[in-house]
């Protein structure tokens, strides 16, 4: 299981003092150790490790952004390490290429005429390809295909 996967790696971690991974590893750990305890439950699957992984991953984007924007690259710079390491865990994501027959797909069964149809469109979507790739794509790719009719 991938919750097992990260707390031995964590533990390989402490031993070879790699302080980066340390510290991104334990902070993943009590958020997974959170849904467990909200949740009530001795063990959790894949998924939603993968969904935890995913959000903390989302935050480490977004600092970076933020840190960029306010003229600091040397924290910049540690979320980026953060987020590659956190990238370890996920699954392979879809690229642009493989999700455009999903999205024109998706555009034809919700009989989209327009972009106000986007909404039905990414909810078509979203139960295919959900968590194999990045939402902003998906939206994006979704914008092209319904600006394009």
């Amino acid at each position: 299981m991938l919750a097992e996967q990260i707390n031995q790696e964590y533990i390989q971690a402490m031993k070879n003092r790699d302080s980066l991974r340390v510290s991104t590893l334990s902070f993943l750990r009590a958020q997974i150790k959170n849904v467990m305890i909200d949740r009530k439950s001795e063990k959790i699957e894949d998924a939603d490790v993968i969904q935890v992984i995913k959000k903390q991953a989302k935050q480490r984007q977004d600092s970076i952004e933020q840190y960029e924007k306010g003229g600091r690259p040397e924290l910049a710079a540690k979320e980026k390490q953060e987020l590659d390491i956190l990238k370890e865990y996920l699954p392979e994501e879809m690229s642009a290429d493989q999700l455009r027959p999903f999205v024109d797909e998706a555009v034809k069964e919700a009989g989209a005429t327009s972009m106000k149809d986007m909404g039905r469109v990414m909810k078509a979507l979203m139960s295919r390809v959900a968590g194999k790739a990045d939402n902003k794509m998906i939206s994006r790719l979704v914008k092209q295909a319904l600006s394009s009719q």
